[in-house]
């Protein structure tokens, strides 16, 4: 490299002209020479390596005792598409700001790993045979070589990704401690499940039916625990697919009830799964969000999805039964206007309270044609099967159902009010029954209507209502029997005097309910964890000993889930793993003695391992345990700024508003109360970073066309000589407008591509990509290239002298502003304020070394191979990455002079020049002393001089 010379800068300090040869012009294949030494230096030296306070990744103690930085982005999944150049908007934003803390004297952890298992992979393993694990670790090699040319700052010995046994053997065994737990009401937080059989077996607690623990089955206390465990399995309904062969996700199914994946029927049907209570968690997860800084609208869409809300329990007896339908209301005070009920289709007591034929005096409206209930009720679930959700409650008059045949008790008046089964209740929200209240309620009132059902109105409209149901605030009406009588009461005293009615005689009670169910952790596929549980004879589930862990996953020949007739919804799944019958059953010695057992076929769904990879990051070689405690503490522990823990700073899309997040937050809960963990939160600080959009191209068919092949011509676009249209959209490979990074750092080099994304707005707004734009970015690397560098010889051309005052004030200026940016995340404002400097600078005949390596530092946590390779020829040994980040002088900073505006009867007659510190005195003697202000006043006298020093005067005459 060249030696530092004290030459002056050569002269025309804009581009060359074209006749001047200009060998060391900073070019995309000097760039790119730049970029891959520094990488490869950086990776040599270990420069990104973050020590921890113990264990195998422990360093320097003076690094170990500065403020720590956690700062993370959410899992990449390695596609086999590789990344397009929204992927690395967030990436290049985290490394930034780890760069700038670095900077700050901060001991940053910054890494990235791979959540590996999920359907796309096992997808490609059906389509094309190969082992999933094959084109996963391909995709990730490719994926890694495009991250490493990115210049991201990670700490690669804290890498890994989910399907390496390593790690999941972690994800298994925090499996077992939600397994082995359960939540302890009266302590508000989960116990472990020993705790819970000590209370059965000393009788402090009674079994469900009363008898002694000790005379209870194994198979009995099993069903007993299950009711408590925060893992349990059940009989839940799920989206049951059969073209695909296996039950899907909420998020895997579109709108019109159709697989995301080959558009086949999805079916609601009932499956024996496992689940995560994370339902007990409710309370908490709505309460510790106040303490999190994340965004509002997150925020809010985690407290609607939980969906807190207070009301009471009733009971209804079902008339000749002994079964009760309980049912919960968030208004009690309108139950005397309860004229009949309705349950979810899969509703437990359906069958129960059936009877063999139609009452009489059936109405015709109410059967659905069918001969009998039972045949009107197999009809209706097989029509509901095949709605979703969403469509289920969408508001509308044409409200569906058919009656069971039974009648229920009204509570508070004592009629009979039929039963019916309705689509638009749903087993997900309350109990799976409603009491109808159509006077209330509109989507009752539409049923009631519909159904030729009563209507009785228990809450007084206001004056002049015209509408159908009132659901709002008023005087109770109605409402009254022998015993209770709640006419008059306003809507919050009547609710309480009906719940207390209720609870002194024992069919009802107050409580709260959540929208936010338990979660669905079975998958019936073979790209994912196998859970860590075996079955014994009487079928009852046994955890493994953590010495047997990690379960691996076997080889299977074939991979595919059995699929079916895509309309046959009367079918179930037969997963991969049971067709390896030598790992399926199995003899075991789990304590006491072998015995035969047989293998959980089900895997973990693809959240469980980005659950709790924060933590793996901080210690990912520990092999006895899921982390050192004292690395925990040290990367995420509670603070003053952060009460709750978790990571300083994490980046991520939107779309993760609500399932991630939660799930992961549950987790940290449960090992958090089990004394695994310090921090009650994952995540302190979220960031949700816009898209990166790309105009799509379509044909006359409606078909997207290569974006980069489309010719415009005045204003209209072409593709092959016909026209297409154009709309701004997602940037992706289906679209045909996909941009890579690696062709960008090809002709412009990474660091352009940083600077681009970076510049292009707020980090938190979707932008149109624009490739001509990113010209802009390499022409601010050139000038800065050439304030340092001669381009014709190569040599450093800055001198060591004293810059003048007016480049003092710009340099400290913008010192200041990229300081405050960069801490903000607001990228685009520091590059417009070091693109400002940089201009500032090459107009200058020589540019002074202090002026040059304060700019090569502004610039090194936005772009870092051209600083390190600039810092390096001006003489300097060590890296740009841990150099102090440049300080302001606040007497710089400060203008010399501010303009004040002097007004005189409300019109500007002057503008001053004057210092900015100076005083409301002063500044009222130099205004009433102005020439111009003289002349206004003409000798008139002053009623009030108004002083809002240093930017305004206003005088009033007299």
């Amino acid at each position: 490299m060249s030696e530092t010379t004290n030459s002056p800068k050569a002269s025309g300090q804009g581009v060359p002209p074209a006749e001047v040869a200009a060998p060391h012009r900073y070019t995309a294949a000097l760039a790119a020479d730049i970029e891959a030494r520094w990488q490869d230096v950086w990776d040599a030296e270990g420069t990104y390596e973050a020590p921890n306070p113990d264990g195998d990744l422990g360093g320097d103690p003076e690094v170990v005792a500065r403020p720590t930085k956690f700062i993370m982005d959410m899992f990449p999944y390695p596609s086999g598409a590789g990344l397009h150049v929204g992927h690395p908007l967030g990436y290049i934003a985290t490394d930034v700001t780890a760069r700038f803390h670095r900077m700050t004297g901060h001991n940053v952890l910054h890494t990235l790993g791979f959540d590996a298992f999920g359907l796309p992979a096992e997808q490609y393993a059906v389509q094309t045979g190969t082992h999933p694990r094959v084109s996963t670790e391909a995709n990730m090699e490719n994926m890694k070589a495009q991250l490493r040319r990115l210049g991201l700052g990670h700490d690669k010995r804290r890498s890994f990704a989910t399907i390496d046994p390593d790690y999941y053997k972690w994800t298994q065994w925090i499996f077992l401690q939600i397994f082995n737990s359960w939540f302890d009401e009266q302590a508000g937080k989960a116990r472990p499940i020993s705790e819970l059989v000590a209370r059965f077996e000393s009788g402090e607690r009674a079994t469900p039916d009363g008898r002694p623990w000790s005379e209870l089955s194994a198979a009995e206390r099993d069903a007993v625990l299950g009711e408590y465990r925060l893992a349990y399995a059940s009989d839940s309904p799920v989206n049951w697919c059969p073209g695909l062969g296996t039950v899907l996700a909420n998020e895997e199914v579109t709108a019109d009830s159709r697989s995301e994946r080959g558009n086949f029927p999805v079916f609601k049907s009932k499956l024996r799964q496992w689940n995560m209570r994370i339902t007990a968690y409710g309370d908490r997860l709505l309460d510790d969000l106040d303490a999190l800084d994340w965004p509002e609208a997150i925020k809010l869409q985690q407290r609607n999805w939980i969906g807190r809300s207070e009301g009471a329990r009733v009971d209804f007896a079902v008339d000749g039964h002994d079964e009760k339908i309980t049912v919960f209301t968030t208004r009690p005070d309108t139950l005397f206007g309860a004229t009949y009920m309705v349950l979810a289709p899969e509703h437990g007591l359906v069958d129960a309270i059936v009877p063999a034929a139609w009452p009489e005096g059936t109405k015709e409206r109410w059967t659905g044609g069918a001969a009998t209930p039972a045949d009107a009720i197999a009809a209706y679930r097989k029509q509901a099967q095949s709605k979703t959700d969403v469509e289920r409650q969408t508001e509308g008059k044409d409200k569906t159902g058919v009656f069971t045949g039974a009648y229920a008790v009204n509570p508070v008046t004592g009629e009979r009010i039929p039963v019916f089964v309705g689509d638009y209740v749903l087993m997900g929200y309350g109990t799976g029954a409603i009491m109808a209240v159509p006077g209330q309620d509109e989507r009752d009132w539409e049923f009631a209507t519909a159904f030729e059902l009563p209507i009785v109105r228990t809450v007084q409209p206001p004056e002049g209502w015209e509408g159908e149901a009132y659901g709002g605030q008023g005087p109770a009406i109605n409402s009254a029997n022998d015993q209770l009588d709640i006419n008059g009461m306003g809507v919050d005293e009547a609710k309480r005097t009906v719940i207390d009615w209720l609870a002194e005689r024992g069919i009802g009670e107050g409580t709260v309910n959540f929208r936010l169910r338990d979660w669905l952790f079975s998958r019936q596929r073979y790209w994912g964890e196998p859970f860590p549980i075996v079955y014994d004879e009487n079928g009852v589930a046994h955890p493994l000993p953590e010495s047997m862990l990690p379960l691996e996953l076997p080889e299977v020949e074939d991979y595919s889930p059995r699929t079916f007739d895509p309309d046959d919804a009367d079918t179930e799944p037969e997963t991969p793993l049971s067709r390896n019958e030598d790992w399926v059953n199995v003899e075991l010695d789990l304590g006491d003695g072998p015995k035969r057992y047989r293998r959980e076929t089900n895997t973990m769904p693809n959240w469980a391992g980005s659950c709790w990879y924060e933590l793996r990051y901080l210690d990912p070689h520990n092999d006895q345990r899921l982390v050192s405690p004292e690395a925990e503490r040290y990367w995420m522990g509670p603070r003053e700024d952060k009460p709750h823990g978790g990571v300083d700073l994490y980046v991520g899309g939107a779309e993760h508003a609500v399932l991630h997040l939660l799930y992961a937050r549950f987790w940290s809960k449960v090992l958090f109360d089990l004394g695994h963990i310090s921090s009650a939160e994952p995540f302190h600080k979220l960031f949700n970073q816009g898209m990166i959009q790309a105009y799509v191209y379509r044909d006359a068919r409606g078909i997207a066309v290569p974006a980069a092949e489309v010719e415009e011509h005045d204003n209209v676009f072409y593709y092959e000589g016909g026209k297409v249209s154009r709309l701004l959209g997602k940037m992706g490979k289906s679209l045909k407008n996909a941009v890579t990074p690696d062709e960008i750092c090809a002709e412009y080099g990474a660091d352009t591509l940083r600077l681009y994304e970076m510049a292009m707005g707020p980090l938190d707004v979707s932008r149109p990509w624009d490739t001509r734009a990113v010209v802009g970015q390499y022409r601010l690397l050139q000038r800065l290239w050439r304030n340092v560098v001669d381009e014709a010889t190569g040599e450093v051309t800055v001198v060591d002298a004293e810059a003048d005052e007016e480049t003092l004030r710009a340099l400290h200026k913008a010192v200041d502003g990229v300081t405050q940016d960069l801490a903000n995340m607001r990228f685009n404002t520091a590059i417009a304020k070091i693109t400002e400097l940089n201009n500032h600078v090459v107009k200058l005949r020589e540019v002074p070394r202090p002026v040059a390596e304060t700019l090569v530092l502004l610039i090194a946590p936005l772009a870092p191979h051209i600083a390190e390779e600039l810092w390096r020829r001006l003489g300097h040994q060590d890296s740009v990455v841990h150099r102090s980040f440049p300080v302001a002088d606040p007497a710089y900073v400060v203008d010399e002079t501010v303009t004040c505006v002097v007004q005189v009867k409300g019109k500007v007659k002057a503008r001053l020049e004057v210092p900015p510190a100076i005083s409301g005195e002063e500044l009222e003697q130099v205004a009433l002393a102005d020439p111009a202000v003289v002349a206004a006043l003409d000798g008139a006298g002053i009623r009030k001089v108004i002083v809002r020093a240093p930017k305004l005067v206003n005088i009033v005459p007299a």
